[in-house]
């Protein structure tokens, strides 16, 4: 046991700091800092000229929310993708290590990323277009904002293990991104959405935990909180399960063939 915890963690801080493209102090601000300032603002006030509506509060959290996603979707994809990328694949695929905690570890200081991504987006919200955090309730805001970067992680791998099969990953990723501002309610109500897109919008990560947030934000209790938030974290568990398999396949698929080519 103890052996398999160190090797997360050894794991999960190597792959960050090897793989990681993020560790340039340039690239880590314009990627956590002025993008997210960037689309906070751009679709703050857009949203707010194309609805008529004063109170900003809407755009803001689900923006800041969404930078959960900058780490949860394109670090843990880098995270795994650079293995291939970088020529290190060989050397995991030949470890006798245990798979499960190798390949959970690449999500893990991601989700502690994100986790302050959604709060620095926050922040920016607070002190630029006078977000009101006097009524949030801080101890449910807290746990949202783990488990949302953690779902939103969840996705990320398996989004990771299609750059083993995929030469042109980052397009997915772009997509998938994007997609997410429509589809999780960052700026379009999901009341409002088609039928068929509010089935997609559940069934994606980032939906709940946005909603949540805002309702943490407003003051709401951890009984109406709850009951939603776990959803959120079952739905990111699914995705990590998916990820994992799709991981074990290409493994078996890699040595059957001889190549890291598998498809």
């Amino acid at each position: 046991m103890i052996k398999h915890i160190r090797l997360f963690f050894q794991g999960a801080l190597l792959s960050y700091k090897a793989l990681f493209r993020w560790l340039r102090p340039v690239t880590y601000l314009a990627s956590k800092i002025i993008m997210p300032l960037n689309q906070i603002l751009f679709f703050t006030f857009l949203g707010m000229y194309a609805s008529g509506q004063q109170n900003a509060s809407f755009y803001i959290i689900g923006n800041a929310v969404q930078m959960a996603a900058i780490s949860g979707i394109y670090g843990v994809t880098m995270s795994i993708g650079g293995d291939r990328w970088e020529g290190t694949l060989p050397y995991l695929f030949g470890t006798p290590s245990n798979r499960l905690v190798l390949f959970f570890g690449r999500g893990f200081f991601h989700i502690l990323d994100g986790f302050l991504g959604v709060w620095i987006g926050l922040f920016l919200g607070v002190i630029l277009l006078g977000l009101d955090l006097s009524a949030a309730n801080f101890p449910a805001l807290l746990l949202i904002i783990l488990v949302t970067t953690f779902s939103t992680s969840g996705l990320g791998l398996l989004l990771g293990c299609l750059s083993l099969i995929t030469r042109n990953v980052m397009f997915v990723n772009n997509t998938v991104y994007f997609l997410l501002l429509i589809f999780a309610g960052a700026n379009v109500p999901i009341e409002t959405l088609p039928s068929w897109m509010r089935s997609i919008s559940y069934a994606l990560p980032l939906t709940r935990g946005i909603s949540t947030t805002r309702a943490a934000v407003a003051g709401e209790t951890g009984s109406v909180i709850m009951p939603v938030l776990s959803q959120e974290f079952l739905i990111g568990l699914g995705y990590m399960l998916l990820g994992f398999i799709l991981f074990r396949w290409f493994e078996q698929a890699a040595k059957r063939r001889g190549t890291l080519e598998a498809m």
